[in-house]
């Protein structure tokens, strides 16, 4: 067994309210791959970000090659050999490859960098690792992967020997993947020892040696990856049986589309276009998915929908009519159903009780209001029913949202928007930090209104779950629709070639 050169014993971290970590050791060998298994919540990011240096232990150790140490900052981490690449990059658009890397740590004498020096040490850094990268190239220039590459290049010029590495295929395209896999092997093999900090349970078993299953802040058990099955991996994140797919059978489309858009422009926050000339059509019946790297307007295309975001040009059609510019509430009421990916932003009011959650944007009709007054026993009871019905663990109606579980607000949404009769869903980032069972829970639920002829339009970052979940794929990149695929005529290489804007001579509107 190699030296252990990493080690927490008894690590606690207490926030006012919360308790993080709860008694975590953890151990990591000598040129080692460790996975940290675990839903959003589960503790995995406190702990790294304690081993950083941007918290303090509320109680515990961390141990160096074997000798206690305190960091009070990443900076005292990145001394010590520790280097932490975040899920959301700390790179400066404008800026090249170079000079991100060597940011705060120039080579040079005084206030002069010789950035002959820095493009040299940079190019013989990524030629060690196997991490080929143009030196002078901005960074808004590159791809999502190329960026991460950089970000890991920033840790090893800073001569770090261990890498800590958040979430780090969350943006990547399967092809990204595989080469990120690749690198980290490589990493491997020149010495450096890795951390990952992941909730996919197949990126486990692909790359880790040894992994811990987080849960509720308190590690649930340690695995060496080589026999290790999902199930068993799924049953310790959430201390239960789970089934982790469900079956998409096959179902009769009908021909006119409830739901369709023509030549969609829409703009972002800074006026610039996020939505290009984008045509697309729903059938009842059918689940459609959207797949593409966040960022290419899967957001804005959404809002649009919805008439949360202003339409620039184009048309938004809802049962044959052109609804681009009627209101929110006119949309509801028209049998149009939202899951959004923000459930705190725009599904939800938190303050607000489960009853009066699910009666929003109905709050006025019955079962929710009589005469013009709001009925609150009419009100519960209907919502004691959808309590029942979708499994929505709460102490009673009157229990307010912020005191449920990310997948019980989820539910709470689902029920209020599954049970008005749609004819249409747009459901967005439906399983969003969510644990493996309520996944299953929820992809089911969206299947069975699929089978009752609701047109449903998925937008996903997983692309499990569009696989999981849709019949056609629709691949966005830059706000338009560059391809158009049969799910079970395709495979995940594929779509990801698309994701990226290849063959982009074959584009073509849905």
């Amino acid at each position: 067994m190699a030296e252990v050169i990493l080690e927490t014993r008894h690590i606690v971290k207490q926030f006012p309210k919360v308790l993080a970590n709860d008694d975590i050791n953890i151990t990591l060998h000598k040129g080692e791959i460790l996975c940290l298994l675990g839903e959003n919540g589960a503790g995995k990011s406190t702990l790294m970000n304690v081993l950083y240096g941007l918290y303090k232990p509320t109680s515990g150790q961390i141990f160096l090659h074997g000798k206690p140490v305190e960091f009070s900052s990443p900076r005292d981490a990145i001394d010590q050999g520790l280097g932490m690449v975040h899920q959301h990059f700390m790179l400066l658009d404008p800026l090249t490859v170079t000079e991100n890397i060597i940011l705060g740590s120039e080579p040079g004498r005084g206030p002069s960098i010789d950035y002959a020096t820095a493009r040299r040490e940079v190019r013989e850094l990524s030629q060690r690792y196997g991490l080929k990268i143009d030196p002078d190239a901005p960074i808004e220039n590159l791809s999502v992967g190329l960026q991460q590459r950089v970000e890991i290049l920033k840790a090893l010029y800073r001569n770090a020997r261990i890498l800590i590495l958040d979430e780090p295929t969350a943006v990547l395209t399967p092809q990204e993947v595989e080469e990120f896999f690749r690198v980290i092997r490589g990493l491997r093999d020149n010495g450096v020892s890795i951390i990952i900090i992941t909730h996919k349970l197949e990126e486990v078993r692909a790359i880790a040696d040894r992994v811990y299953i987080l849960r509720r802040g308190r590690v649930e058990g340690e695995r060496s990856t080589a026999g290790v099955t999902k199930e068993e991996l799924a049953n310790l994140m959430v201390g239960r049986s789970v089934v982790l797919t469900v079956k998409r059978e096959p179902h009769e489309v009908q021909t006119d589309p409830v739901f369709q858009i023509e030549d969609l422009e829409v703009e972002d926050d800074r006026g610039i276009p996020a939505v290009n000339g984008l045509s697309l059509q729903v059938r009842p019946g059918e689940v459609v998915g959207i797949a593409g790297v966040d960022g290419n307007g899967q957001e804005e295309l959404a809002e649009a929908i919805m008439g949360l975001r202003p339409v620039r040009a184009g048309v938004i059609s809802h049962l044959g009519e052109d609804i681009a510019r009627v209101s929110t509430k006119e949309r509801i009421h028209r049998s149009m159903g939202y899951v959004p990916a923000d459930r705190h932003r725009h599904g939800l009011v938190l303050p607000f009780t489960v009853a009066e959650n699910i009666a929003l944007g109905y709050h006025d009709r019955s079962p929710n209001a009589h005469g013009g007054r709001l009925d609150y026993s009419g009100m519960d009871e209907n919502a004691r029913e959808l309590i029942s019905r979708f499994d929505i663990r709460t102490s009673g109606p009157r229990a307010t949202a912020v005191q449920l579980s990310g997948g019980n607000q989820q539910k709470v949404i689902l029920a209020r928007e599954f049970t008005r009769k749609p004819t249409f869903l747009l459901v967005s980032q439906p399983t969003r930090g969510l644990d493996v069972g309520a996944i299953e829970y929820i992809h089911s639920e969206i299947l069975a209104m699929r089978d009752k002829d609701v047109g449903i339009l998925l937008i996903s970052m997983e692309l499990e779950e569009i696989f999981t979940l849709a019949d056609r794929i629709l691949v966005l990149f830059e706000g338009r629709i560059v391809r158009e695929l049969i799910t079970d005529q395709t495979n995940e290489r594929e779509v990801g070639l698309y994701m990226t804007g290849g063959e982009r001579g074959k584009e073509h509107s849905a």
